[in-house]
């Protein structure tokens, strides 16, 4: 595989689906507008912060800052998502696959950037615009804080932005390595799939989550979906860590993470995926 080839790849993808950036920037500046417009708020509930105790002026200065972080990276999942659904089904519908095909790109290269994309890419740019907006909510609220004369100390020196952000960041990484087989799993339906690639691809697990339901009264398949989209944060981090905003290095726990067996059959089954999925587009027609 051409290392050129798979940047040319990935920019191809950016170039093509613009939403990837475009997507959580308006997110964004919607977050910095509203957290402006209720900033009056913000500087006056400052007030309020040393007069309780510390662990509640720490959580209470943390909210908008850690709300922000939220919100942005189950945007940044939600865009990967639905972009997978179309990666492989869109260049067959439009007949471009026929175009991309006379290029001197392998199927390889081509299925392993679109790959890239929600796994790495859309997670590194929503965390780094979240990380920007927290910055610019910062500015916004100590400049509202400083108009009122309200001492800028008093947030700062309760807000550990180094330790959320590098929480921020680590649970991006193992959100992305335990979400591998979905992204995998929805880029091969959609490179099989004729049409509705998002009901071929999720209608299986739930069929089967109400058959054994119904007929056996039991929640095995339901334990499985529950566990491949939420255990990322129950094996990445301390048991008790959870309870509590992610500030310290210390509620991290990624040997944990590393030793649970989900993580590697997860990437066994993402990696058959893929494979499937680049000899699918080797051989499918366009629609």
């Amino acid at each position: 595989m051409s290392a050129r080839n798979f940047l040319w790849s990935v920019r191809r993808e950016l170039w093509e689906n613009r939403s990837l950036y475009i997507a959580p920037l308006l997110l964004a500046g919607l977050i910095i507008a509203g957290f402006a417009y209720h900033s009056p708020k913000f500087a006056d509930g400052a007030r309020l912060l040393p007069a309780m105790e510390a662990a509640k002026a720490a959580k209470a200065a943390i909210i908008p800052f850690g709300l922000t972080a939220a919100v942005l990276l189950f945007a940044g999942w939600i865009i990967g998502l639905f972009y997978s659904v179309d990666a492989l089904h869109g260049e067959r519908r439009d007949k471009s696959i026929l175009f991309w095909k006379s290029m001197p790109v392998s199927d390889t290269e081509t299925v392993l950037a679109k790959v890239f994309i929600p796994l790495v890419l859309v997670p590194v740019l929503v965390c780094v615009v979240a990380l920007a907006t927290q910055l610019v909510l910062l500015a916004i609220g100590l400049a509202v804080m400083s108009s009122k004369g309200i001492d800028a100390s008093i947030v700062t020196s309760r807000l550990p932005l180094p330790g959320m952000w590098i929480g921020m960041f680590y649970g991006m990484a193992v959100h992305s390595l335990w979400f591998a087989p979905i992204a995998a799993w929805v880029l091969l339906v959609s490179a099989w799939a004729r049409r509705a690639v998002l009901m071929w691809a999720f209608m299986p697990f739930f069929a089967a989550w109400a058959v054994e339901r119904i007929s056996f009264g039991s929640e095995h398949v339901g334990h499985f979906i529950k566990m491949r989209f939420m255990g990322a944060m129950a094996y990445a981090f301390k048991p008790d860590a959870l309870k509590e905003p992610i500030t310290e290095i210390s509620q991290l726990d990624p040997m944990r993470f590393l030793a649970t067996p989900g993580l590697w059959v997860g990437l066994a089954f993402a990696a058959a995926f893929i494979f499937a999925a680049i000899r699918l587009r080797r051989y499918r027609d366009p629609i």
